[in-house]
């Protein structure tokens, strides 16, 4: 019986030094290969957010307020505008 207590304590023990070497070996080949990506990696800019649209040209005639406040309408008819998006829109655009 102590032979066999034995034998089975060497193979936890080599198992333990197998398994502790396989992780410590593949940390360090990850560790290179981050090393290599960084390297090969074009340097990131940082985030830059796209500029604001250009800003629609102020109405001037009745006739262009309406026209847009008809495509206004359309657009909230469609579902594309919730109720309150048409309201700023359109007080937006009478006040313009």
């Amino acid at each position: 019986m102590p032979g066999l207590l034995r034998g089975v304590a060497r193979t936890a023990v080599i198992a333990g030094t197998a398994t502790s070497v396989s992780n410590r070996v593949s940390r360090r080949q990850q560790g290179r290969w981050a090393q290599q990506e960084a390297q090969q990696a074009p340097p990131q800019e940082a985030y830059q957010p796209p500029p604001p649209p250009p800003a629609a040209p102020a109405a001037t005639t009745m006739e262009s307020r309406i026209d847009q406040l008809k495509e206004l309408a359309t657009l909230k008819e469609q579902g594309v505008l919730t109720d309150a998006e048409f309201q700023v829109q359109k007080e937006r655009i009478l006040a313009g």
